[in-house]
């Protein structure tokens, strides 16, 4: 009777702390793609082709809803390439912002569902900022890479303010 009533206490020991497991690897991953979009930003920020080039797995795909199409996100790289050249040599200044009502994953793959807001200012001086709904699939290959992006409808700032904003900003 000894040896299944310890079986029965080992059981419930895992059955109780498997969330807290779950929950301390949810909080280091989370940690870990929060680092990723960080990363995102600040290469935006600097004009660092290379830098945002890096956090894209060189198999991914853009969707957007806005156009309806598909592409290879090394097509879409190489579009965006001369905004990130201006930025960097100073004719320009973007930022980008990310904020997510849905983060599932495990510790080789994430969903992340947000709002991003886009902002560039041209050489003119014109701004253009967008809010666009958008999710992301991930995998962690060499650390975090975005395997798909797809830039779903519009969104309104009042929706990106209902959003919580990451830890630390």
């Amino acid at each position: 009777m000894k040896p299944l009533l310890l079986n029965f206490l080992i059981a419930l020991v895992f059955f109780f702390a498997a969330p807290f497991a779950t929950a301390a690897d949810d909080a280091a991953r989370l940690a870990e793609l929060d680092r990723l979009w960080n990363a995102v930003a600040q290469s935006v920020k600097d004009g660092d082709f290379d830098g945002y080039k890096a956090t894209c797995h060189p198999e991914g795909v853009l969707v957007t809803e806005k156009q309806k199409t598909s592409q290879p996100l090394a097509k879409a790289l190489e579009r965006w390439k001369p905004g990130f050249d201006d930025t960097k040599a100073g004719r320009a200044k973007a930022s980008v912002e990310f904020r997510f009502s849905q983060r599932l994953g495990d510790e080789t793959t994430a969903l992340e569902t947000g709002i991003f807001v886009y902002s560039f200012t041209d050489a003119q001086g014109q701004t253009k900022k967008d809010y666009v709904r958008f999710e992301a699939l991930l995998v962690k290959r060499d650390g975090w890479k975005v395997l798909m992006e797809y830039q779903k409808s519009p969104a309104t700032p009042e929706e990106w303010a209902a959003l919580k904003p990451a830890p630390g900003k």
